[in-house]
């Protein structure tokens, strides 16, 4: 095996040989009467119970337990556009992640298919199946219709991660650089590099925590007032300003998001920024800019990457999996915005409870406390599990979006309790 953290073509192929998820039988099918249950005649029972009411589906089928990784391919990683196929490795990958992290089976589905209401309709053709719909590596701006369109046909919840779990993680960390630097969000001037499905969709959590002053950066520069280029997602974002390049809108800049490219952000754009800023430099696997770089200037800097081997790592797998598993769990027809907003205001709260010895071993013995260099819980702090997916539920309770009507907030909560306690004996 290679060393920790580097990974070799080799390995990673070896990995993958024969995929990476398959299905277990949940129930006895050992003899014939067996059989008669499962299949014909006992499983007429069941269906005649689901017709007079659609709803047993969750109590008698994996409904209410069941997510469809849906996509089309055209924005896979940071490779683009591969084709269907090519992206089933990442799709399979998911699943084993909702697995993993939330105990939530899921089928990865590659659809061949470019046109946005084809795309839809299949989707929602399949609907029926699943208890929820996790849209992924699409890309924008189709992402945005083809998501908002979904959710309207069906009573399931849709998210599309690669824009919602990027602005959760990293709003949780922004509500946590707040209170460290002592600054008011409606005073800051945050800085979007990368025009993008999570670009957009992180500066529309930031406005709902409160932003004024977002001035956002595609590959043709500053979205500004003035331009006639702009799709309608992008012309949200248009302001009136003078600045016109990175450089330009990183001159007094509270926050820098990163969404873009290697090495577009210099050490003097930084030292240029105000006082106690805060840089998330997402792009993978080489940042905006390297955190070295970064302290090699200024040491008041807080800072994220989307990389494990720095700290405040930005990782969905924080997000999507809880707020499934939150959904699921009181049969949500949607994810609304507080949903959301509930899931990064949980995480932004655990990341200020003390660490774990397991999760501090799990990085090395690496002593974590809440302060700059840890303001977002780390991947493997199970206790996410049990504190995102229970602001989730609860806020679609508040919503008014769960099916389940008698939701037992402190039941849910001693029961997802019970499942991490049984994992980290």
């Amino acid at each position: 095996m290679s060393q920790q953290g580097k990974v070799t073509k080799e390995e990673a192929l070896e990995y993958h040989i024969g995929g990476k998820i398959g299905i277990n039988v949940k129930t006895v099918c050992n003899t014939a009467r067996d059989l008669s249950m499962a299949y014909s005649p006992g499983v007429a029972h069941p269906c005649l119970e689901i017709q007079k009411d659609n709803e047993l589906a969750y109590t008698y089928t994996n409904k209410a337990n069941l997510v469809a990784v849906m996509t089309n391919s055209t924005a896979i990683l940071g490779l683009g556009d591969l084709g269907p196929v090519a992206g089933k490795p990442v799709m399979e990958g998911k699943s084993v992640l909702f697995k993993k992290f939330a105990g939530i089976d899921s089928f990865d589905i590659e659809i061949d298919c470019y046109d946005i209401d084809q795309f839809v309709e299949i989707c929602r053709a399949t609907a029926p199946t699943f208890g929820g719909i996790n849209l992924e590596d699409i890309k924008a701006p189709q992402c945005f219709d083809i998501e908002q369109k979904l959710q309207a046909l069906v009573d399931i919840p849709v998210m599309h991660d690669d824009q919602h779990g990027t602005a959760m993680i990293t709003s949780a960390g922004l509500i946590n650089a707040l209170e460290i630097g002592n600054k008011k969000i409606e005073d800051l001037k945050i800085v979007i590099s990368g025009a993008g499905a999570a670009g957009i969709a992180c500066g529309k959590m930031y406005k709902l925590l409160g932003a004024q002053h977002i001035v956002m950066i595609d590959t043709k520069g500053v979205i500004h007032s003035g331009r006639t280029d702009l799709n309608k997602y992008k012309a949200e974002f248009a302001i009136e300003t003078s600045d016109r390049t990175l450089e330009d809108a990183m001159r007094g800049a509270d926050m820098f998001l990163g969404l873009s490219a290697p090495g577009v952000v210099s050490q003097e754009m930084v030292k240029s920024m105000n006082p106690y800023p805060i840089i998330f430099a997402l792009a993978n696997p080489t940042p905006e800019i390297l955190p070295e770089e970064v302290f090699a200037v200024r040491d008041d800097v807080m800072m994220g990457t989307g990389r494990s081997d720095y700290p405040n790592q930005v990782n969905n797998v924080l997000g999507f999996p809880f707020i499934f598993r939150g959904a699921l769990d009181v049969r949500a027809t949607k994810v609304t915005e507080g949903m959301k907003m509930a899931a990064a205001i949980a995480l932004a709260k655990l990341a200020k409870e003390e660490v774990p010895a397991y999760v501090k071993a799990a990085y090395g013995g690496e002593e974590l406390s809440f302060g700059k260099g840890y303001i977002i819980p780390k991947p493997f702090d199970r206790r996410a599990f049990v504190w995102v997916s229970c602001a989730v539920a609860e806020a679609a309770v508040k919503d008014g979006v769960a099916r389940v009507k008698d939701f037992d907030a402190k039941a849910y909560r001693a029961k997802l309790q019970a499942i991490i306690d049984a994992e980290v004996k």
